[in-house]
């Protein structure tokens, strides 16, 4: 009796799963439709911020400042951390590398890797140094130094009323002088989605 019991849970269970499955569907959307299912952080909104701290970044006085002081010369720059200090996981990554690619499509600036990318070219310089020939090996010391890096945050506040959510983030980036230290560009961009339940 109890064996039978459990072989007809066992058969609903399966029904159920499968029932389940049998309804939901995919279908392939163009990447740069805005679709918003929770009203969190979402790629839309990490490729409009980039955009738009790029686009506040290149129209600041400090690139014409730099090529008057360096002959024209284009400054090089390196994106650096962007924290997330908001309340819900969100892939600096991705928003970093959106940045970045701004960057190099401006045509502005000149980018260095940073971080674990740059290590990961290093470690590839001195294994070249004993495995590769000669003529071919890169020499150490002829790495591009940056004159200025990017660093941000990502900051977020929630209000909740019953049914209605208020998500509010604020991206703030800076960039910096790296041999004087002097902030020379500090820009922003907010974000505000409404969710009712």
């Amino acid at each position: 009796m109890k064996r039978n019991f459990i072989v007809v849970i066992a058969i609903a269970l399966t029904v159920s799963v499968l029932s389940g499955c049998a309804t939901r569907s995919v279908e392939r959307v163009d990447t740069k439709e805005t679709i918003d299912l929770s009203g969190r952080w979402n790629d839309t909104d990490s490729r409009i911020v980039a955009e738009e701290m790029v686009n506040q970044v290149l129209g600041g006085a400090w690139i014409g400042n730099h090529q008057e002081a360096n002959n024209g010369e284009k400054p090089v720059v390196v994106v650096g951390l962007v924290y997330n200090k908001s309340h819900e996981h969100i892939s600096a990554e991705t928003f970093v590398k959106d940045v970045e690619r701004a960057f190099i499509n401006s045509g502005r600036v000149r980018l260095v890797q940073a971080g674990d990318k740059r290590e990961e070219l290093r470690r590839e310089r001195a294994a070249q140094q004993e495995f590769a020939s000669m003529e071919t090996a890169k020499a150490w010391g002829k790495e591009l130094g940056a004159d200025f890096m990017l660093n941000g945050d990502i900051n977020s506040i929630v209000d909740t009323y019953k049914k209605e959510r208020v998500n509010f983030y604020k991206i703030n980036m800076e960039l910096s002088n790296l041999e004087t230290n002097e902030i020379v560009w500090i820009g922003d961009k907010e974000i505000k989605k409404y969710i009712n339940k």
